[in-house]
């Protein structure tokens, strides 16, 4: 069999980051060592160099799952050999709804994420780790806590690892429940006891991040993925995907489907893959999905659609993006303008309220004029207004928070503009249902 692998029925696809999940006792460090947990840091500490690290990681395709998809081993290279303090954090704030990957890993084989941050630390040249836990996630930071208790006092954390003159330690620090920290400067700001706000880039945190000092920030199933590419090899890893995303990827699943989660799989599976031979199809008419988590794009379910690769590229070419992974279905009984209210006044409410635009477009002028719309009181100049706010907002704030409220409105007035004017000529308000029924 040649070709890319781009199906999760490909005999030759194996799970790696989910392949203890949901196994007794898979937190432990002696379940871990037992499943051969650590052998690939001891063997590349002593046997790798850091650029050979980064090299590796360049060459593997491996991309940022968090969201942004920037190469990995590229934002590596953006480190100094200055000889300075230098930090790792692991952006485990994970808030974007619809996303619900990361909790896992934590939870269920946290000492995979440790290595992944060691193996993360050398190439950076970092002693020190931070991995920075949405507060909602008590039994995450639970089970991380005691997994670093256990590698500090089996010599796994700490000075002198494995013998080869590298030393490293991690500490986690709980958040408390703010969407803006998972942007990396607020992120930054937050840990450092200040308001979470966001920073003006440049300077970027590889120049002047935490304390002043480099920094690297990287989200927690990209950490874990290192660990078996450096295991495997960046051939293996980039044998899976399609030309531009490289690897396997935890896609989520929610809404009415008959059996949500979170589906290990290979770059580029499409959503009709996800959606129906994994997730046991819809339960009821479904009129739209959101690719990504609540920031991306919605796009109309399809045929297309249905048949498009999930990739950074593909997703692209259809005018949304990969994001987190996390699909979320639309019912066809749900209005869209009242999910995209809906959205928009959870984005309102974690803006921070620091720049104009955020703060008076998005939490004033659009929750506004759903409020307005979605009560029945609307115009179709309101809409026409609506659309055109959107540019006014995007692209002009400190962080990409506006951008995350802007997007999915954006996308739902392309494919669904006719529910918005609907609504406005027959003067009535959105229909309230339940999506649980």
């Amino acid at each position: 069999m040649t070709g890319p692998i781009v199906s999760g029925r490909d005999p030759r696809f194996e799970k790696t980051l989910y392949a203890h999940v949901g196994q007794e006792g898979s937190w432990t460090l002696d379940y871990y060592l037992k499943h051969g947990g650590y052998e690939t840091a001891k063997r590349v500490l002593k046997e790798k160099t850091p650029e050979e690290v980064i090299e590796e990681v360049k060459r593997s395709g491996l991309r940022g799952r968090g969201g942004a998809g920037f190469p990995t081993g590229v934002k590596w290279s953006f480190m100094p050999k200055d000889g300075k303090q230098h930090y790792l954090i692991c952006n485990a704030d994970e808030s974007e709804p619809g996303s619900f990957k990361d909790r896992y890993i934590m939870e269920d084989v946290p000492h995979l994420l440790l290595e992944g941050m060691i193996l993360a630390g050398y190439a950076i040249r970092a002693t020190v780790g931070y991995i920075y836990v949405r507060g909602e996630y008590r039994k995450a930071a639970d089970r991380l806590e005691a997994a670093i208790r256990e590698a500090r006092a089996r010599g796994y954390l700490g000075e002198n690892l494995f013998g080869s003159g590298f030393s490293f330690d991690v500490h986690v620090h709980r958040g408390a429940g703010a969407y803006i920290c998972g942007e990396e400067t607020a992120l930054m700001n937050s840990l450092e006891g200040l308001r979470a706000n966001p920073r003006l880039k440049p300077p970027f945190p590889a120049q002047s991040g935490l304390w002043g000092k480099p920094t690297t920030i990287n989200n927690v199933e990209t950490l874990a993925s290192v660990v078996p590419i450096l295991e495997r090899g960046a051939d293996w890893f980039a044998s899976m995907g399609t030309e531009q995303s490289k690897g396997m990827k935890l896609y989520q699943i929610s809404g009415p489907v008959r059996r949500p989660g979170v589906y290990e799989l290979p770059m580029g599976t499409t959503f009709r893959e996800l959606i129906y031979d994994w997730a046991g199809g819809p339960l009821e008419p479904i009129q739209a999905l959101i690719p990504g988590g609540s920031s991306t794009p919605p796009l109309p379910f399809t045929d297309e659609v249905l048949d498009t690769p999930m990739s950074y590229e593909h997703l692209q070419a259809q005018g949304s993006m990969l994001g987190t992974g996390g699909v979320i279905l639309i019912p066809e009984r749900v209005s869209m303008v009242d999910a995209m209210w809906n959205v928009t006044r959870f984005y309102a409410h974690e803006s921070c309220g620091k720049c104009t635009p955020c703060r008076e477009g998005v939490a004033g002028f659009m929750v506004n004029l759903f409020a307005k719309i979605g009560s029945g009181e609307g115009e179709e100049k309101d809409v026409e207004n609506l659309e055109a706010l959107l540019p006014l907002i995007e692209g002009r704030s400190f962080c990409p928070l506006a951008d995350a409220a802007v997007w999915p409105v954006k996308g739902s007035l392309k494919h669904f503009k006719d529910q918005y004017l609907a609504l406005v000529r027959e003067k009535k308000p959105v229909p309230r249902v339940n999506l649980w029924r």
